[in-house]
């Protein structure tokens, strides 16, 4: 009786233990997870605005309408990726994330004085190099770090009012973004 028992819960454990790595690796199967969403886009080094999203119509992003959003894919295993903007409004917000969609970075326009953005982002080894004073960075730049190479960057502009949502566009178009190499 006891053998059966301890079978018993060996295998209710087994089942558990199954279905809990089939459970949390079943996002990184996905086929259209954020990173394919955001690589379908023509954005590879460069800000790519995203279009206005008008009421009833599709948002696979789920992004706020109200907000206007430029998008940069880069991969650090190029250079040390560099963002430089000259930020429009009242408000708007920065955000690094990696491959799997997990932020690594982020700050809006209270944390920074001005309107000038300066980022650069590093992986491991560059961060070594930049610890070593290998590598020269511009005076104000904010250094994010990230573990892996293939990142995006979020560009957030919050116009107070229609009539300057097309200056905001164009203020995130003319934003670099760019491998240093």
């Amino acid at each position: 009786m006891a053998r059966i028992s301890l079978l018993i819960v060996a295998g209710v454990v087994l089942g558990i233990a199954v279905h809990i790595v089939i459970i949390l690796s079943m996002p990184a199967l996905a086929e259209r997870n954020i990173w394919s969403r955001i690589s379908a886009l023509d954005n590879f080094e460069k800000i790519t605005v995203l279009d206005d999203i008008s009421p009833g119509s599709p948002n696979p992003l789920r992004l706020d309408p109200e907000i206007i959003y430029g998008i940069c894919r880069l991969d650090l295993a190029n250079g040390v990726g560099i963002i430089n903007a000259q930020m429009p409004g009242d408000f708007w917000s920065v955000s690094v994330f990696d491959a799997q969609g997990t932020a690594v970075y982020g700050t809006t326009n209270r944390s920074i004085v001005g309107q000038t953005l300066k980022l650069g982002i590093f992986n491991d080894n560059q961060i070594k190099m930049l610890a070593n004073q290998e590598l020269d960075i511009e005076e104000g730049l904010l250094i994010v770090e990230s573990n892996m190479n293939d990142i995006f960057v979020v560009l957030r502009a919050a116009p107070p009012y229609q009539a300057v949502r097309k200056r905001f566009r164009r203020k995130l178009a003319e934003a670099e973004c760019a491998s240093a190499r």
